[in-house]
């Protein structure tokens, strides 16, 4: 608007020019002030054409900024539409997940579950407890517990070098004659705290990401220290089966933990497991 009206004020000026040149005509005009009338009428013209270029430049500019307008907003449009499926998408992820793992709690929780070694491998793991004071071993399930704090430092999944020895001997006793056909599921636990330090959300995002990545590191350790990797699964719970409530600095200690599940090859949680591919 402010260029039209420039130009229009041009225009009107341009025009009392003519008028003073054609009034003065028939009389006798200065030769001086003639040529300061045609020279500011050439000026005046010339501005008019330029602010008439502008004029356009203008409308061309402003039809480009709304084309790419239209442009950005198709765009965000289809972001949107993209964002919702990969929302959805995680959604059911989350829902099969949670699934699996109620499955995989009921069956553990099945009374029929029992311990499938012999009284000679359940007497050797009962004397690891006696020789480590932080594992635990339940003769009645199979089930062996390793507190972290023995086997990782506060918020890393590399393994404690002083944790070396105890699963070696838990290694010989699994590579025994009576114990080599069993598999072995490896689960990570955590307490309820959130991952606070920047250093180990950067490896860790999550508790989840911790459980998993520490039972990741206990099945690699076992297959160096000879335990054929075909044998182990591993799987993360991250803070969502404590064995006491989160209510204190002990209680989240005895949380954090690593499980070791030895499991006869028609156990229904190795059947699961097979059927996830973790275990054969």
């Amino acid at each position: 608007m402010r260029a039209v009206w420039k130009v229009d004020k041009t225009m009107r000026w341009f025009c009392l020019a003519l008028l003073t040149v054609a009034a003065v005509g028939c009389q006798t005009v200065p030769q001086k002030v003639l040529r300061q009338s045609q020279m500011n009428a050439r000026q005046l013209y010339a501005q008019n054409k330029a602010l008439m270029a502008e004029r356009d430049q203008c409308q061309k500019s402003l039809a480009q900024a709304l084309q790419e307008k239209q442009q950005l907003q198709t765009r965000a449009a289809n972001l949107q539409r993209e964002l919702e499926i990969a929302n959805q998408q995680v959604r059911n992820l989350e829902a099969e997940r949670k699934e699996l793992h109620q499955k995989f709690v009921s069956m553990l929780n099945r009374g029929d579950i029992k311990n499938p070694m012999s009284p000679e491998t359940t007497s050797r793991f009962q004397e690891l407890v006696k020789k480590y004071p932080n594992f635990e071993f339940d003769p009645v399930t199979g089930v062996s517990k390793f507190h972290s704090d023995i086997l990782f430092d506060l918020g890393s999944d590399r393994i404690k070098p002083s944790a070396i020895p105890l699963l070696r001997d838990f290694a010989k006793i699994l590579n025994t004659a009576d114990a080599r056909q069993f598999d072995i599921l490896v689960v990570g636990h955590t307490d309820d705290l959130p991952i606070k330090r920047a250093s180990t959300r950067a490896k860790h995002p999550t508790n989840l990401h911790l459980s998993t990545d520490r039972a990741n590191s206990v099945v690699l350790q076992l297959q160096k220290l000879g335990i054929d990797p075909k044998r182990m699964g591993a799987a993360g719970y991250s803070m969502y089966q404590p064995i006491v409530p989160n209510t204190s600095p002990e209680n989240r200690a005895r949380n954090r933990r690593v499980e070791i599940y030895v499991l006869a090859p028609d156990s229904p949680v190795a059947a699961f497991f097979a059927g996830s591919g973790q275990l054969r």
